[in-house]
């Protein structure tokens, strides 16, 4: 596996969100599957090749299983939030650098704010020229993650949680990774139950 291929993982997650909340992708552009590598690549900014081949590695490697539509593949959720939860953090590690500008992720971020920050205590950013914040640095998951994150709310939500589990201690990646699974639920995609009452 590649970085990337949870970043596209989590976007046909929040898709799927999306759909099931009776909506389409709001990022969706006339006529285009958000589901196609196209889409994709215009929602998260990574190439056509490389979403074309991270959906090959998910599909080999169980974390995408194909869908009921032959061209749509399906985020294998269970999968997926048990290698974020239990192995992320170990594959693709994360660790604070340089103080800059940037978006808020992990514990600085909306999700988590409340729950976890404190005053005085330095924040976790993406690196980020239109970023508002100052904190200490963190390479995302992919180059552009910042700039999908910014267009969409609910792969924020995903991502920073992500981040979250790869940086932060035993107690604070166990609270991460709680409202991950809550967020992940499950889905009738997968046979599954989604959690209802909004997200």
């Amino acid at each position: 596996m590649k970085s990337q291929d949870i970043v596209v993982l989590l976007k046909l997650v929040c898709l799927q969100d999306h759909e099931h909340a009776g909506g389409m992708d709001p990022f969706r552009q006339d006529g285009e599957d958000p589901y196609s590598v196209r889409g994709l690549e215009a929602s998260l900014g990574i190439s056509k090749t490389e979403i074309a081949a991270s959906i090959k590695r998910s599909l080999a490697s169980g974390m995408a299983i194909k869908g009921r539509m032959a061209s749509r593949p399906d985020p294998n959720r269970r999968n997926l939030r048990d290698f974020i939860t239990y192995g992320l953090k170990f594959v693709f590690p994360a660790k604070s650098g340089p103080m800059q500008r940037g978006l808020p992720t992990a514990f600085a971020a909306p999700v988590l704010k409340d729950s976890l920050y404190s005053a005085g205590n330095l924040i976790h950013v993406w690196p980020y020229a239109r970023g508002r914040e100052m904190g200490q640095s963190v390479e995302p998951l992919f180059k552009s993650v910042p700039e999908a994150a910014e267009r969409d709310d609910r792969l924020y939500v995903y991502l920073a949680l992500v981040d979250a589990i790869r940086l932060g201690n035993q107690r604070e990646a166990s609270l991460a990774a709680n409202l991950l699974k809550e967020r992940l639920g499950a889905c009738p995609y997968n046979g599954l139950r989604i959690k209802r009452g909004g997200f």
